[in-house]
């Protein structure tokens, strides 16, 4: 392994390119079986080398624009690797939890599969495990200055109180901390409106690796290299 333990990125993040027909990876659900996906086995790797959150773009928004079948069976694998794999993450001090829609596009199976999964490991103290489903960056802020128009509007807030505290206070996960770091699979080199606000200063890896076949190696490789950048947050180098 070539990650320094003593530097881990406190909370990585994934963009999927949904490769493979699933964005969580190869679920194998007839011949490879679950302990092959790359959700399990990043999920793995993460807590191998201490890391304290991961969100990890599980279901995307831009599914949705796929014929209902196959968000569908999206929707079901996802519920199938949660169901799968929360006990024994549970037990691993894992806080499992998801951002994103929570209306009626949304299958209630897996609604209710994530909403009991998220009662369950509330007052796990070890990595949060952070699933995206139908999480849109653009949207999320759309529904954060929603709210705080609507406060202003009310009277419970003068316009001048407003700053970013404010509207990461309205975002659907308030203690979510920014990424230190994006990993992008699959040759794509967008961010596809995922975690929009707290990415401004995170350092993006860019991988040619498909999510399919991602795994704990890949996700090592790239806090390697996060490991080898030095962070401005951008600042003008000094030099």
């Amino acid at each position: 392994m070539s990650v320094d333990l003593h530097r881990v990125p406190g909370h990585v993040a994934v963009v999927t390119d949904g490769s493979g027909g699933t964005a969580l990876g190869d679920t194998g659900l007839g011949d490879t079986g679950l302990g092959d996906t790359a959700l399990v086995d990043v999920v793995d790797g993460a807590l191998e080398i201490g890391l304290r959150w991961l969100t990890i773009d599980a279901v995307p928004s831009t599914r949705w624009g796929a014929p209902l079948a196959d968000v569908c069976a999206l929707a079901a694998e996802c519920e199938q690797v949660v169901l799968a794999r929360r006990d024994e993450w549970r037990a691993r001090g894992v806080r499992i939890r998801a951002i994103g829609r929570r209306d009626a596009r949304l299958p209630h199976r897996l609604e209710r599969v994530i909403t009991e999964t998220e009662a369950m490991t509330a007052s796990n103290h070890g990595m949060t495990l952070t699933l995206a489903v139908d999480h849109d960056g653009r949207a999320e802020l759309a529904a954060a200055m929603s709210a705080i128009a609507e406060e202003v509007r009310s009277g419970t807030r003068r316009p001048s109180t407003i700053d970013e505290d404010v509207v990461a206070a309205h975002l659907d996960a308030p203690d979510l901390p920014d990424p230190d770091l994006v990993i992008r699979t699959g040759g794509d080199t967008r961010t596809s409106s995922f975690l929009v606000w707290q990415s401004a200063y995170s350092e993006f890896v860019f991988t040619d690796t498909h999510w399919a076949e991602f795994r704990r190696a890949d996700l090592f490789a790239a806090v390697a290299e996060f490991q080898r950048r030095e962070r401005r947050f951008g600042a003008v180098d000094p030099t």
